[in-house]
């Protein structure tokens, strides 16, 4: 092979390394403001667009050992890649697609399995990461307090209540 292909390749799979998802997009009616404004919203999470030259992208999948996806290797194609939340910039993609109507996502690489845009786009739908853990902390937080509520009417329930006890008689006044 050419130096230069080479290099191409070499590009491509430094990109595909970066996390443990790679998004394919097509990017046919994107302007050059779109992109720089897209690259915007991703920096967020910590992700990157890369614009690949398809062949340079097949050759690296592969010698990544990412699922074939030859059938979205079709047009302009454009990488996402970076960051530890996936769902964020799925989020972020469909944003962008939805204020935009320019950027398509062709396929997704999860774990090195084929993830469909539809699939996608029901990940995007999906609460942040930070609210499904605020929503399980309520959930704990909710039943440890029934319990605490079950367990003290029970006490208060089997104890005999307390028998007052008289004043003490007040001392004359002097």
């Amino acid at each position: 092979m050419r130096a230069e292909k080479n290099y191409l390749i070499a590009e491509v799979e430094t990109h595909l390394k970066k996390s443990d998802y790679v998004i394919l997009t097509n990017f046919t009616k994107v302007t050059v403001a779109d992109v720089a404004e897209l690259r915007k919203r991703l920096d967020t999470e910590k992700a990157e667009f890369h614009v690949v030259k398809n062949s340079s992208l097949r050759v690296a999948a592969k010698a990544l050992g990412l699922p074939e996806f030859e059938s979205a290797l079709t047009g302009p194609t454009a990488v996402v890649v970076g960051g530890k939340n996936s769902a964020g910039v799925a989020k972020i993609l469909k944003k962008f697609f939805e204020d935009k109507q320019k950027l398509e996502v062709k396929v997704g690489v999860m774990e090195k399995k084929i993830v469909s845009a539809a699939d996608l786009a029901k990940i995007a739908d999906l609460p942040s990461f930070e609210a499904l853990r605020s929503q399980l902390l309520g959930l704990f937080t909710q039943n440890a307090a029934a319990f605490v509520r079950v367990l003290d009417a029970k006490v208060k329930k089997e104890s005999p209540a307390a028998p007052e006890t008289p004043a003490a008689p007040a001392a004359p006044a002097a």
